[in-house]
């Protein structure tokens, strides 16, 4: 496999303590230990005939301090949104997530910056205990440009895998839209799958 044909994106995971980010990222990647601070794991997928290398950063807590820094934001290539479908709360403070994320990696395009929505714990009392339903959170991603949208559960691995190749297939699109100084080399990129991406 040549260079060209190898791509690292770095991911950031945002959104309330508890809601299951951490949980999420042990799903996709059994060897993940969250500790002190942030901390990232990396996945390697194969995207048409690429080897993409997926570097996701988990704030490990930090979120509720809002102390992350510039640093953990800056070269992120898309960002993961999560809430918890049964706590409304943590619904009604992805818009601040959004803008807090905006205002600290400060992208070159903003409106067009990719993220994905997840909407976790959706096995939590077999969904009876249900805040946020799945409407009106595509409503939430078609009013911030129409944010791909997952329902998830890290503890019975839905949807989980599929998440995480929309964000990888997400950041891939974007990149060859607006390629960065690095001029990373993008190959043809024409399978979304169940991944929508509304420009």
């Amino acid at each position: 496999m040549l260079m060209s044909d190898r791509m690292l994106l770095k991911v950031i995971v945002l959104g309330d303590s508890g809601v299951g980010k951490t949980s999420l990222m042990n799903r996709f990647n059994k060897q993940y230990k969250s500790t002190i601070g942030a901390d990232f794991v990396t996945k390697e997928l194969h995207i048409d005939e690429k080897l993409v290398t997926l570097q996701i950063w988990d704030t490990a807590g930090q979120e509720r301090f809002h102390s992350l820094g510039v640093a953990f934001y800056r070269g992120a290539d898309c960002c993961v949104l999560v809430y918890d479908v049964n706590i409304q709360k943590t619904f009604e403070t992805l818009q601040t997530w959004h803008e807090e994320f905006l205002k600290q990696a400060d992208p070159t395009n903003p409106e067009r910056f990719p993220f994905v929505l997840l909407g976790n714990k959706v096995d939590t009392d077999g969904g009876s205990s249900r805040a946020v339903s799945e409407k009106t959170a595509r409503e939430w991603c078609a009013m911030n440009g129409n944010i791909p949208y997952f329902e998830t559960s890290a503890k019975e691995n839905y949807n989980v895998d599929d998440a995480f190749l929309c964000v990888a297939k997400t950041a891939i699109a974007s990149e060859h839209e607006h390629p960065d100084v690095n001029e990373i080399t993008i190959l043809p990129f024409h399978d979304l799958r169940r991944c929508f991406i509304i420009r």
